[in-house]
């Protein structure tokens, strides 16, 4: 399964606006989400939102990157751009539609 848009779209971003390679703003990320207990597959831009606002300004600040509080501003723009959906449908969603609830 491939990771969620909204994971991919604030890997990029975070990737462009910084001075990260491609594998350390996605792992940067990743971390942040792993804090939050998300899941790059299936994480949300709502959820991937508020990870940039609360927890990655500390990783990237433990990461030496500077202005990191305009680098969130910048990833929050950019999701708030993306519908809210997972990438995929979660176990749950799964067994609700095969329980016909």
């Amino acid at each position: 399964m491939a990771e969620s848009v909204a994971f991919e779209a604030a890997c990029t971003s975070l990737e462009q606006s910084s001075s990260l390679d491609r594998l350390a703003a996605r792992g940067t990320i990743r971390l942040a989400l792993k804090q939050a207990g998300l899941e790059p597959k299936t994480v949300t831009a709502q959820q991937l939102g508020v990870v940039v606002a609360r927890l990655l300004p500390a990783e990237l600040s433990a990461r030496g990157i500077a202005g990191p509080d305009a680098l969130c501003t910048t990833l929050a723009r950019t999701l708030a751009g993306l519908a809210s959906a997972p990438a995929g449908e979660t176990p749950e969603a799964v067994f609700q539609r095969l329980g016909g609830s």
